[in-house]
């Protein structure tokens, strides 16, 4: 009985994350073409310069969607990720969530990573409202900066206005960014629900911030391959011939890609 209670759950989470990803799938198809078309214009835009990809995922776990396109294997080499400590959960749980809710962070964050005119950043926040989040698309945007946004919308408009984690002005990412995909996780982010237990479990957010960012930088591979450009694609070190694939690209990328 307590293994069949088991494998209920697993089955339910299972069609939990399933049904959201698909969601995503049939509802966001056109902002992912549109924004991996934007991509694919922005790498073949200019060819005097190799030109980055720029991801930022201000708060504690959305900094793992960052990571999860980030020096990755089948990923593009442009990709540029921000991974400021501020907001790392490895700092401290509590002190992330402080310094993601306070004013002016996101600004000085951009303004240490010189993004300006011509660069193009991937914003992506499970829920869309915080204060480091909102202060990186604003100052992106004064700056020149194309914006991409991932992020709940469902979360980011049920969310009042007055809660501790919003931005003075109250705005939510996909109402700053020049497209948006939105990833439908639900208020609370949990969704499996226990009897006995007062509140719902299995976080849902990752799941879809890494579907939707891997999908968009897939769609984007895809645009320019369908150009005749030979998008460059990091290979897993793991795996055979992986690091002399890789080491075709580092010496040109260190120095430009902060963090690789």
């Amino acid at each position: 009985m307590q293994n069949g209670r088991h494998v209920s759950l697993m089955r339910t989470y299972a069609e939990q994350v399933a049904g959201l990803i698909g969601r995503i799938e049939t509802e966001e198809a056109d902002a992912v073409g549109a924004a991996a078309t934007l991509i694919a214009d922005h790498l073949t835009g200019r060819q005097d310069a190799e030109r980055l990809i720029y991801v930022y995922g201000p708060g504690g776990h959305s900094n793992l969607a960052a990571q999860e396109v980030f020096f990755r294997a089948g990923g593009l080499v442009n990709v540029s990720a921000i991974l400021d400590e501020g907001t790392l959960l490895s700092g401290g749980a509590l002190r992330s969530m402080a310094i993601e809710r306070t004013p002016g962070y996101g600004r000085v964050v951009i303004e240490d990573n010189r993004l300006g005119a011509g660069d193009l950043l991937v914003l992506v926040n499970a829920y869309g409202i915080n204060a480091a989040l909102i202060d990186a698309a604003l100052t992106a945007r004064e700056r020149g900066v194309t914006l991409i946004g991932v992020s709940s919308r469902e979360h980011a408009d049920r969310t009042a206005p007055d809660h501790p984690a919003r931005h003075p002005t109250r705005r939510n990412l996909h109402d700053l960014v020049d497209l948006h995909i939105d990833t439908k996780v639900p208020v609370g982010d949990a969704v499996l629900e226990i009897e006995g237990v007062p509140e719902r479990v299995g976080a849902i957010s990752t799941f879809a911030n890494a579907y939707a960012l891997n999908v968009l930088m897939a769609a984007a591979i895809a645009e320019l391959a369908g150009r005749g450009a030979v998008p460059e694609i990091w290979r897993s070190g793991n795996a055979p011939g992986g690091d002399e694939r890789n080491a075709l690209f580092q010496d040109r990328f260190r120095g430009r890609v902060r963090w690789l």
